[in-house]
C-alpha cells in the first residue's frame, strides 16, 4: 500500500511539474502539430453547417454553427503563426487549449439559446472537449493535460447546473431532434471527460518517464548528450538575450582505459560514479554536467572563458586530492582529469562547433602532459 501511494504521488509530481528541456522541446513540436491539426478541423468544421442543413436542420442553428465555424478559422490561423515561433511563448499551449475546450463551451452556449437540448445533448460539439483533451497529449506536458479536463468539466458542469436550474418545466427538456436531457445522461459525459483526462494523462506521463530514460545515462545519472543537444540551444538564445558569456569544458579522464584494463570494468563503473558524485559536490547553480561517451563530460558553464577557466582548474585540483578507495581494499586511486574549453560565441554558435574546438584543446592538453586545462590554441 505504501509503495502504491509512493507510485501515485510520483506521477502526480511529474505531471504538475515543469517539464525537462527535452520534452519542452518535444512539446513545442507538438504544438505546431496541434495547432496545424486544429487549422484542418477549422476548415472541416465549416461543412457541418451545410450538412446539418442538407439532413434537415434548423437554419438558425446552422447559422450558429457557421458563425463559430468561421470565428475558430480565423483564431486558428493565428495560433498555428505563433506556434511556429517554437518555445517564444510559453503560455502558448495553456492559451490554445483553453482557447479549444472554450470555443466548444460557446458553441453549446449559443445552441443553448436557441434549443435548450441542443445545447447538452448535441454530441458532435460535446466532442470538442475530448479532442481537446486528447491533443494536449501532443504536448508532453501534464499541466496541460490536467488544465483541460479541469477546464471542460468546469465549463460544462456550470452549462448543466445553470441550465437545470434554468428550465421552468421538463417539457423544456425534451426535444424530438436531440432526445431527452436528463441528470443521468450529463453525469455519464462528466465521467467520461474524467475518463478521458486520466487516460491522457497517463500517456503523457509514459511518454515523458521514456523521454526521461533517452535523456538520462544510466550508470551515472547524469544527463546524456540527448539532453545536452535539446538544453544548449536554450541556453544559446538566454546567453544572446540578457548579453552573458557561456562556456562549454569538455572533460576527459586521465588513463582511464588503462586504468579499466587494470581493475576491471566493474570497479572501473565505481570509479566513474565516484568521479560524478565529486563533482556533482562541486557544481554550483548555473552549470550542468552531462556524460557525453565512456570517461568524457561537459560541464557548461555560464561564465567567460577566463572566469570558466579558473573554475574548471580549481575542480581539477579538488578532484586530485579525492583519491578513490575500491572498496574490496587496496590501494588508492588518484584520479585527475584534462579538459578544453570554448566559448559562445566566439568559438562557434552552434553545439557541434563548440564541441569540436574544445576536443582540439582536450588533446592539446593530453599532448601536453594531461592533468590539465586548456582555454587557447598555444
Amino acid at each position: 500500500m505504501l509503495a502504491t501511494d509512493r507510485g501515485l504521488k510520483a506521477i502526480v509530481t511529474t505531471l504538475t511539474s515543469r517539464p525537462d528541456e527535452i520534452m519542452l522541446e518535444i512539446g513545442a513540436s507538438g504544438e505546431v502539430l496541434v495547432a496545424r491539426l486544429r487549422a484542418v478541423v477549422a476548415v472541416l468544421l465549416l461543412l457541418l453547417p451545410l450538412v446539418n442543413l442538407l439532413g434537415g436542420g434548423r437554419i438558425d442553428e446552422n447559422l450558429i454553427g457557421l458563425a463559430g465555424a468561421v470565428l475558430i478559422n480565423v483564431l486558428a490561423q493565428v495560433w498555428l503563426a505563433l506556434s511556429r515561433r517554437r518555445r517564444n511563448f510559453r503560455w502558448l499551449p495553456f492559451a490554445t487549449t483553453a482557447f479549444d475546450v472554450s470555443v466548444t463551451t460557446l458553441v453549446l452556449l449559443l445552441l443553448a439559446r436557441q434549443h435548450l437540448p441542443a445545447g447538452l445533448n448535441s454530441l458532435i460539439v460535446w466532442c470538442g472537449y475530448v479532442l481537446a483533451i486528447l491533443l494536449t497529449g501532443l504536448r508532453n506536458d501534464g499541466r496541460v493535460v490536467l488544465m483541460a479536463g479541469t477546464l471542460a468539466l468546469l465549463q460544462y458542469g456550470g452549462l448543466v447546473a445553470a441550465t437545470f436550474l434554468y428550465v421552468d418545466s421538463p417539457e423544456q427538456l425534451i426535444s424530438s431532434d436531440y432526445g431527452t436531457v436528463t441528470l443521468g445522461s450529463q453525469a455519464q459525459r462528466m465521467l467520461l471527460l474524467v475518463m478521458v483526462t486520466l487516460v491522457t494523462s497517463m500517456i503523457v506521463y509514459r511518454m515523458q518517464q521514456l523521454v526521461q530514460m533517452s535523456g538520462t545515462d544510466g550508470l551515472t545519472g547524469l544527463p546524456n548528450r540527448t539532453w545536452l543537444i535539446h538544453r544548449i540551444p536554450r541556453l544559446f538564445e538566454s546567453a544572446d538575450e540578457d548579453g552573458s558569456s557561456l562556456t562549454l569544458a569538455l572533460i576527459n579522464l586521465d588513463h582511464f582505459r588503462r586504468l579499466n584494463d587494470e581493475v576491471g570494468h566493474a570497479e572501473a563503473d565505481r570509479v566513474l560514479r565516484h568521479v560524478v558524485t565529486a563533482l556533482g559536490e562541486m557544481i554550483d547553480g548555473g552549470e550542468w554536467l552531462a556524460r557525453v561517451r565512456g570517461d568524457e563530460f561537459v560541464l557548461v558553464l555560464r561564465k567567460p572563458v577566463g572566469t570558466a577557466w579558473e573554475r574548471v582548474d580549481a575542480i581539477r585540483r579538488i578532484l586530485g586530492d579525492q583519491p578513490y578507495r575500491p572498496e574490496r581494499g587496496g590501494d588508492a586511486l588518484h584520479l585527475s582529469f584534462s579538459a578544453g574549453l570554448a566559448s559562445y560565441p566566439h568559438d562557434g554558435r552552434t553545439l557541434s562547433a563548440l564541441l569540436r574546438r574544445a576536443d582540439q584543446r582536450l588533446r592539446s592538453a593530453k599532448q601536453t602532459g594531461r592533468d590539465r586545462v586548456v582555454a587557447r590554441e598555444a
